[in-house]
């Protein structure tokens, strides 16, 4: 599957769409009130409807900002969701009819070719949970059942006439804010207000744990030293680190400032390096599912140098089948191993034992500048030849 990278990859669309929406909200806030107004609409519009839009802009710029949640999960939905909601906030911004929500028309209409330009990248479907599915069901029944019975009984409620009247006594009663403006005249009436009271609460907690729990879960994972969903959904030009020997971590020190995340099956060194800031994922560096997960089709580089050369092996097969193009590199614990490394995919294999003995015996040979040589293998910029630079 082809991914965008870079200016106009998918951090690019999801930082875009996280933009539009942040200043919806703002300018939404901000034009409630305001006083100056101005634009092509302002002779046609009226005052309440340029009011209005100042309102809904802000919620739209939070439905905005949820789209750009579902869009760090990949999920086509929210693709879809913010296409529409990007010209339905610049509509917002142009009836709002104010000198502030300029910069809001032009970032919404400037983004919208961009997120849609990476349509191949969100392609996940939405997965529910089955407590997350009972809590949406509760929450949209609750209000359903409430909306429908306040209006049929607004005859013995005080101040219900209308379906806006029934919709909003649901739901500050379901959510237990009771400003008491809308009250019960009659016991039937009460009966109901009850039951709306009691299932109102119930959905929310159910709502609440549904969100909650994943949360926990997460912070969960980050304590072992695992990566979170929304950490590896959008790497891009980053270093896969495929296991951990006694080569690693000086790769990491050398790959200092580079983008790197860690694939090992330790879950000791996982928690290790999780505490030091590094990126881990615990789990089988050669399992195609997890190599998928790390990004393996958009990273820069792919790095194995394990203390084994047949788990490499494998980790490297893996790799190249998921990512044709990308660069492997790889260490040979045993020089037998290089080209078997070289065969299972691997771009350039290094042999750490065979260099230190040319180095030694050079040395002892009294090679002019040999120290000089090792110094500036020691001191030279590596992450700029793992990263990215073309095999020799």
């Amino acid at each position: 599957m082809e991914r965008r990278t870079g200016l106009l990859g998918a951090r690019a669309a999801v930082l875009l769409t996280t933009t539009v929406g942040t200043l919806s909200i703002l300018t939404g806030v901000a034009n409630i009130g305001a006083g100056e107004s101005i634009g092509p609409l302002l002779p046609v519009v009226p005052a309440g409807l340029s009011q209005a839009a100042s309102f809904t802009g802000a919620m739209t710029g939070f439905a905005i900002l949820l789209g750009a949640l579902g869009l760090r999960r990949h999920l086509r939905v929210a693709w879809y969701g913010t296409l529409v909601l990007f010209p339905v906030t610049a509509i917002q911004g142009l009836v709002q009819s104010s000198p502030l929500s300029v910069p809001l028309i032009v970032l919404s209409l400037v983004s919208l070719p961009t997120v849609y330009r990476n349509r191949r990248t969100f392609d996940q479907s939405l997965a529910l949970s089955t407590t997350q599915t009972a809590a949406a069901v509760a929450i949209f029944g609750t209000q359903l059942y409430g909306s429908v019975g306040a209006f049929a009984l607004r005859a013995q409620f005080a101040d219900i006439e209308t379906v806006t009247d029934a919709i909003y006594f649901t739901l500050i009663t379901s959510s237990t804010v009771g400003y008491g403006d809308v009250t019960p005249a009659t016991e039937l009436a009460r009966w109901f207000t009850m039951t709306v009271v009691v299932l109102g609460t119930a959905s929310f907690a159910a709502a609440l744990g549904a969100l909650l729990g994943p949360a926990i879960e997460r912070r969960l994972a980050r304590t072992l030293g695992r990566m979170s969903e929304l950490r590896y959904d959008l790497l891009e030009d980053h270093v896969i680190v495929l296991g951990y020997g006694d080569l690693t971590e000086p790769i990491l020190e050398e790959l200092d400032g580079a983008t790197i995340v860690v694939v090992t099956p330790d879950s000791e060194r996982a928690t290790s390096l999780r505490d030091r800031g590094f990126d881990v994922l615990t789990a089988d560096p050669s399992d195609d599912e997890v190599l998928e997960r790390v990004g393996i089709e958009t990273a820069k580089a792919v790095v194995a140098a394990t203390d084994d050369d047949p788990d490499d092996a494998f980790a490297i097969m893996t790799a190249r089948e998921l990512n044709q193009s990308v660069r492997i590199v790889a260490a040979a614990t045993d020089r037998d191993n290089v080209t078997k490394l070289r065969r299972a995919g691997a771009s350039t294999v290094i042999s750490p034992q065979v260099i230190g003995a040319h180095l030694l015996v050079r040395s002892a040979l009294g090679t002019s500048g040999i120290e000089d040589v090792a110094d500036k293998l020691l001191e030279s910029d590596r992450p700029s030849d793992v990263t990215g630079g073309a095999s020799k």
